[in-house]
């Protein structure tokens, strides 16, 4: 069981590295730049810094690849990157307990 864990974290942080290491590369497109703007009501235009600013700052255990893309927790958002392309895909708002419960009922 200790060894599986272990491997599971060698796994994570090789990953993790994997991200780090292409953070330069990372861009979006004009649209995703205005989508990641709109839901996490962004001031700023330079929505790309502001992305690598919040991974950099992310705990490793915040970050997971699942598939084609990277999933970044932090500060109560959610920054998705698609891990071939470096592209930064959406960024959303965490939902909050009250807001995951009270969806709507038909």
């Amino acid at each position: 069981m200790e060894l599986l864990r272990h491997h599971d974290n060698f796994k994570r942080t090789k990953m993790t590295s994997e991200l780090l290491e292409n953070l330069e590369k990372l861009h979006t497109t004009e649209l995703g730049a205005v989508r990641i703007k709109r839901n996490l009501g962004l001031e700023t235009d330079d929505v790309i810094s502001w992305c690598k600013e919040k991974i950099r700052a992310a705990e490793e255990k915040s970050i997971t690849r699942k598939g084609k893309n990277w999933y970044i927790k932090t500060d109560g958002c959610t920054i998705t990157v698609n891990a071939y392309s470096c592209t930064v895909i959406t960024a959303h708002r965490e939902k909050t307990e009250t807001q995951a419960t009270s969806g709507s009922s038909h």
